[in-house]
């Protein structure tokens, strides 16, 4: 069994993926969580250990609380307690105003983008916390800088999913602080990943790269690596706090 284990939802590719990179590169016992994509989390774990790391790919729907608890036992039983959480899968759908928008539509975008941070939240928090035994560890909510943007006209359903994780970070951060576990998250902006394809528009980045202060947009890696920050001794004494990597927007 591992001393330092990491989950990472949506772990397959975008911001995950490069997640689980670094973090085998840096001693993490890795879980790359996916939905569909097993070809794509398997690819991750390959690389992994043709490095001389060690992962496992598990596939979960996170939104799904019976999936959840079996993703967890999984890694209990191949890898060992979980010590890091990248709360990172997230969905959007095509770009349209509230007036168009379909209660089944907002359930799976609230379920998928909410719940399931939430559930794994809670699994994590089962096996860290001081006051159940275990020895501690760190959450790393992945939320959007839509939360504070809004994305009018396009997305206000996950800008607002991701506004609920901010509270979410904030309130958990301050509920387990004396349990030994530390809760941040990360707001990326405008990053080159295909989560703008699932949005109905691949090139969006490009098309709004002039609003932002850096004039570019950024990439999954430069995420990835705040996300590690954030996981790290390095940050002992942070909790509670929000990391906006998004060019200065």
């Amino acid at each position: 069994m591992n001393s330092k284990v990491m989950i990472i939802t949506g772990g397959g590719r975008g911001i995950g993926a490069a997640t689980a990179l670094k973090a085998a590169a840096r001693g993490y016992a890795v879980c790359v969580n996916y939905l569909k994509d097993a070809a794509a989390a398997q690819a991750i774990v390959g690389q992994i250990h043709a490095a001389g790391g060690t992962a496992i790919a598990v596939g979960a729907d996170v939104s799904d609380e019976d999936e959840v608890v079996r993703l967890f036992r999984s890694v209990d039983e191949q890898l060992g307690t979980v010590s890091a959480l990248v709360n990172n899968v997230g969905v959007l759908e095509n770009k349209m105003r509230i007036v168009e928008m379909d209660m089944a539509r907002l359930n799976r975008i609230f379920s998928s983008n909410i719940t399931s941070q939430f559930l794994c939240a809670r699994e994590a928090v089962r096996r860290m916390s001081r006051n159940n035994g275990g020895v501690g560890g760190a959450i790393v909510n992945v939320s959007s800088a839509a939360s504070r943007l809004g994305a009018a006209g396009e997305y206000v359903d996950y800008a607002a999913s991701k506004g609920a994780i901010d509270t979410f970070t904030t309130g958990l951060s301050l509920e387990v602080a004396s349990e030994g576990i530390r809760v941040n998250c990360v707001r990326p902006g405008f990053i080159y990943t295909d989560i703008h394809a699932s949005g109905g528009e691949p090139g969006r980045v490009d098309r709004l790269r002039s609003l932002i202060p850096m004039q570019r947009g950024g990439q999954a890696d430069e995420v990835a690596y705040a996300i590690l920050w954030l996981l790290s001794d390095e940050a002992s004494y942070v909790t509670g706090s929000f990391l906006d990597i998004a060019g200065g927007r």
